[in-house]
Order: C-alpha cells, then structure tokens, then sequence
C-alpha cells in the first residue's frame, strides 16, 4: 500500500479499535491459480503482543483453507470510514483555485502465518464469542445455545477455523492531514452537511 508519511497510523490500538467496528475485511490468499480473495468477518486479540491474533471460520466447502495449508501466507484487508473530498470544501479553493478532488479513507492491511483449526471445541468457543460479539446491545441477544445441540454440531461440522498471529501492520488514515487547518474544518463541515459524520470523525 502506498503510504505517505503523513497518512502513516502506528498505533496498534487505533488498528484494533477500527477491526473492531468494521470486522468484515478482505482475506486474500494464494491458491494454484493465483491470488484468491474472500470476504470474513474477524475477531482481534491484541494478545500476543505487539500486534495480536485475527480469528476467524469459513465454511468446508470453501477451498480457501486448504491453500492455507498448502501457502500459509495471508493478507487480511479491512476498510473503515471513507468519502469523497470535494475541492468545494476548502476554503483555499476561494483563494487560489490551485485544488482537486481526493478520496479520504482509513484502511488496514495485516499479514501473518495463517493456522487452519478444525478442532470442534475451538471452533464452538470461536462461534460463541462471534456471536456474543455481534449480538451484544441487542435487545434479545441471540447465543449460540438457543439452537438445538445436534444443530449446532452439524455446523461446526461444516466450517473450518483460521487463527492468524498478526505480523506486521500497515495502516493508513489519509484524513486531510496535508491540508492546512483551515481547508480540513472545511472537509469536516463539508462531510457532516452530506451525512459522512463517520468520515469526518477521521479529521478530528
């Protein structure tokens, strides 16, 4: 990823925090005929340090977990807040016109050595805090024990885990920081105005 100084995110912390809210990340790996790309949620332990531990399940029938066998090697892609930046925004553009337009994004991209788990009691505990995950702030959370048991066992079945020890981290936040106080208060109002609240959250 091209990463200019400036949009730089170091902070392991701030990585964790976006998987957290945008779980769904690109897994890509190589398979006989090239690269492959799925689409997994996951789970991040920031143990162990520096970087922590993405989980995640996909299903028996989906060849990818056998290349990991075969070429360990991932990448994990995840994407967070991001909108259009329009010159219009800049109060610059009133000055000088000397203004394009550009894309403002925060994306991470994490490798590792990818695991594959096809252990039945790991796969039920990675299920469950999934589930308790994605369910918490419901009002009836649903758990994984409100299905029948035999239901339930024929779907661990069915999937296959990957636990993936991040690393190395490259991470990108590219929120207006080349732009001067005043241009990126003009993105920030700009993007509230066109309901991008998330997006001009980055700039603060």
């Amino acid at each position: 990823m091209y990463l200019p100084k400036h949009f730089d995110e170091p902070r392991v912390e701030t990585i964790h925090a976006l998987i957290r809210e945008h779980p769904l990340a690109t897994l890509v790996v190589r398979g006989p005929d090239g690269f492959e790309a799925n689409h997994v949620p996951f789970l991040v332990d920031p143990q162990p340090g520096p970087f922590g531990t993405l989980r995640a399940h996909v299903a028996r029938n989906n060849p990818t977990w056998q290349h990991l066998q075969a070429n360990p090697e991932a990448l994990v892609i995840f994407s967070g807040p991001q909108a259009y930046i329009s010159p219009s925004a800049y109060p610059s553009k009133q000055e000088h016109g000397r203004v394009v337009p550009t894309w403002n994004y925060f994306a991470v991209h994490a490798q590792g050595s990818v695991k594959v788990i096809e252990d039945t009691e790991w796969l039920r505990k990675l299920v469950t805090e999934l589930t308790d995950h994605f369910e918490a702030g419901r009002e009836n959370p649903w758990k994984v024990t409100d299905a029948p048991e035999e239901f339930v066992q024929n779907m661990l079945a069915a999937i296959v885990g990957i636990e993936m020890p991040v690393t190395k981290f490259v991470a990108k936040r590219k929120a207006s920081q080349n732009r001067s106080e005043a241009d990126r208060w003009g993105v920030v109002e700009d993007l509230r105005r066109d309901g991008h609240e998330a997006a001009a959250s980055l700039i603060e």
